[in-house]
């Protein structure tokens, strides 16, 4: 899952990564999951209640997010092991966590420098949506926003100084 059109880790303009991210989304969603994402037309009021996060040290510093429903969350996880629905819910948090660890890791492989430079943190998984995440860099979320079988997933990436 490489693309070549490989970035530089230390190009200043990270703006331009937000292709990159939505293709490792769609990569991975596509072989994991045999599932093809859509674009929302209107960005629906969605709980979303289950959070996955990655941490990326090294060259490139900051944490990436999966976040999406927990009947997404539960879907996810039935494509993922290939179990029936009502089985899946006991592996949410993990196949959640495994997602967002692939998205990370793919993503990291299109940006010049990175695959070697970068280390990855162990998934952690929050479920329930009365949280804040507050990151301590002064940059803005990159973020992509699609559907899942006709349900809201947020992906993003903050990017630490």
């Amino acid at each position: 899952m490489q693309s070549t059109r490989a970035m530089p880790a230390a190009e200043g303009c990270h703006e331009s990564w937000i292709p990159l991210l939505d293709t490792s989304v769609r990569e991975v969603f596509e072989l994991m999951l045999s599932s093809s994402l859509t674009v929302p037309a209107i960005v629906e009021n969605t709980k979303l209640d289950v959070t996955s996060m990655v941490g990326l040290a090294g060259q490139l510093s900051g944490v990436l997010t999966v976040r999406c429903g927990q009947k997404a969350a539960a879907l996810m996880t039935s494509k993922m092991l290939g179990v029936a629905l009502e089985v899946a819910s006991a592996e949410v948090a993990d196949a959640l966590g495994e997602i967002c660890n692939m998205v990370a890791g793919n993503f990291k492989n299109k940006i010049a420098g990175l695959t070697d430079g970068c280390m990855l943190s162990p998934p952690t998984v929050i479920t329930g949506g009365d949280y804040t995440l507050q990151s301590m860099s002064g940059s803005p979320a990159l973020e992509v926003r699609v559907l899942f079988e006709g349900m809201l997933m947020v992906v993003s990436l903050q990017i630490h100084g």
